[in-house]
């Protein structure tokens, strides 16, 4: 029986928190809509773009839309598991809390009063891969898991609005992609593991019944173009140099998370 308490503890301050950010905004809190966040690297006219390239969703009823069902039809056997409390816990992804998602995969414990660069950089990549998949979503509406299925268990709170928006792209797997790749940029050492923690929070919205495999697939494809046009923008490279010297210290304390055993045997999980 694999140990739970740490990831019990986590999945229910993500529930406290409500839904999931990188998600219109039907699924978000009050509060966190009315948050203000520090602008992108990049503009509307390149966001347009990033957007204008990924491909429309499978459609209804195609080889691929079924493959999509069937699969995420045999992730609610993991309902309730170990898995399921650790996707229920990536459902939060604004900064500065969502950074501590990749505590494990760093070897670091970042909290938020410890790494205000580290959150301003990672707040302005959400900004970009926010936008770039809500205007993905604007164009051509496919229904999640959720909505095809509505007593389909959700792995965070739903408004009935949240139930019915559109699932493609993953806006999750695209923000942390995003994340991963500036983790990767940060700490070279540790971009093997900041980058599969990334596309694990991508498989978590499998697990959770919020998105098929193809919203994922599209939303980590936009979260790489993403981070590589914000990459070249001089402010990126200001707040990147930034936030690696406050990794430094951070790093220096020795200070690591509670939790990573756990985490690591729920993400041994197979999924089917």
């Amino acid at each position: 029986m694999i140990s739970r308490p740490a990831l019990v503890a986590t999945a229910a301050a993500t529930l406290l928190l409500g839904a999931c950010a990188g998600t219109p905004a039907a699924l978000r809190p009050e509060a966190a809509r009315a948050a203000t966040v520090p602008s992108g690297y990049l503009d509307a006219h390149a966001l347009d773009a990033l957007a204008a390239a990924l491909p429309a969703p499978p459609a209804l009823g195609s080889t691929v839309d079924q493959a999509d069902k069937a699969r995420s039809t045999r992730m609610a056997a993991l309902e309730d598991s170990d898995r399921w409390l650790l996707a229920t816990a990536h459902a939060e992804l604004r900064p500065p809390l969502a950074l501590q998602h990749f505590n494990c995969a760093l070897d670091v414990r970042l909290t938020p009063e410890d790494a205000p660069e580290l959150t301003r950089l990672m707040q302005r990549l959400f900004h970009d891969a926010d936008t770039a998949a809500e205007s993905v979503k604007a164009r051509a509406f496919r229904a999640r898991p959720v909505g095809d299925d509505p007593t389909r268990q959700a792995c965070q709170r739903l408004t009935e609005a949240g139930r019915r928006s559109a699932s493609y792209p993953s806006g999750s797997s695209t923000v942390a992609v995003v994340y991963g790749e500036a983790f990767a940029a940060l700490d070279p050492s540790h971009a093997t593991e900041a980058r599969r923690m990334a596309h694990e929070i991508g498989q978590s919205r499998l697990v959770c019944g919020m998105h098929y495999p193809s919203d994922v697939a599209a939303g980590e494809d936009l979260g790489r173009a993403v981070f590589a046009a914000a990459a070249v923008q001089p402010a990126f490279a200001a707040d990147l140099t930034a936030a690696r010297a406050e990794l430094a210290v951070l790093r220096a304390r020795a200070a690591t998370a509670p939790g990573c055993a756990s985490e690591a045997l729920a993400l041994a999980t197979p999924l089917p």
